[in-house]
């Protein structure tokens, strides 16, 4: 596979759609829910775009996109809410990155 930046799944509260790659299918339903819930309500709190991101070394980045035109896009909460979803969801991000670079980067699973 291909090592660059790969898009889990995002949110835009311009378009008011949510996206999730499908190559990410294999997924627990509830976790795929989970991320649903989670960019769709900070695209709402803040407005702009959400992306989840893996980089090129299998660590998840949480995004935010905004347009130049949008004066409603609040840019300390989106700093804020970032961190608390950090913090929030740490356990949730850090099983998404053994994921990834256990059956996406065929990194072999050690248990720490």
């Amino acid at each position: 596979m291909n090592q660059e930046e790969v898009v889990l799944c995002g949110a835009s509260s311009y378009t008011k759609k949510y996206y999730f790659n499908d190559m990410f299918d294999a997924l627990p339903q509830s976790i795929k829910d989970e991320l649903h819930i989670m960019c769709v309500l900070f695209t709402a709190d803040v407005g702009g775009a959400l992306q989840v991101i893996f980089d090129e070394d299998g660590r998840l980045e949480l995004r935010t996109q905004t347009e130049e035109s949008d004066l409603l896009y609040d840019e300390i909460g989106s700093v804020l809410k970032i961190k608390q979803l950090q913090r929030e969801k740490q356990e949730l991000f850090e099983s998404l990155e053994m994921f990834y670079r256990v059956f996406c980067l065929g990194e072999s699973y050690e248990e720490e």
